[in-house]
């Protein structure tokens, strides 16, 4: 079985400043908030998390995107840096879904809010 994967920005940033400690950028933040509650995860055989320089969604911080062979990826943008918890709820529910269609209403709560674009599988 082929891993699913979870793509966090971690150059996300709601303030945008040439002098900006990407090391304290909320998408590091939500990055290492994900990695400390995944180590106790129990499906780590079948997501991965890669951390990704930048997903080009600069005004919408922080961004993530969930990707699964022949399911549907979700882009979600406008993630609170604190959403580690409803990302890795999600996550079980992309994971259980055959196709990844995740009806809106069984978001995490959370997630309800963020802005999301689900594309098609190829």
């Amino acid at each position: 079985m082929s891993k699913h994967i979870l793509f966090v920005c971690k150059s996300c940033n709601s303030v945008h400043s040439d002098g900006i400690d990407y090391e304290k950028a909320e998408g590091t933040v939500l990055l290492n908030q994900l990695l400390n509650l995944y180590q106790n995860w129990s499906h780590q055989d079948e997501l991965d998390i890669h951390p990704i320089g930048c997903l080009w969604t600069c005004s919408r911080p922080c961004s993530v995107a969930f990707s699964g062979t022949n399911k549907a990826t979700y882009l979600f943008t406008k993630v609170p840096a604190a959403a580690a918890a409803a990302l890795l709820q999600f996550s079980q529910l992309y994971l259980a879904s055959k196709d990844g269609n995740i009806p809106w209403k069984q978001f995490p709560e959370v997630l309800q809010s963020a802005e999301v674009a689900k594309i098609p599988s190829v």
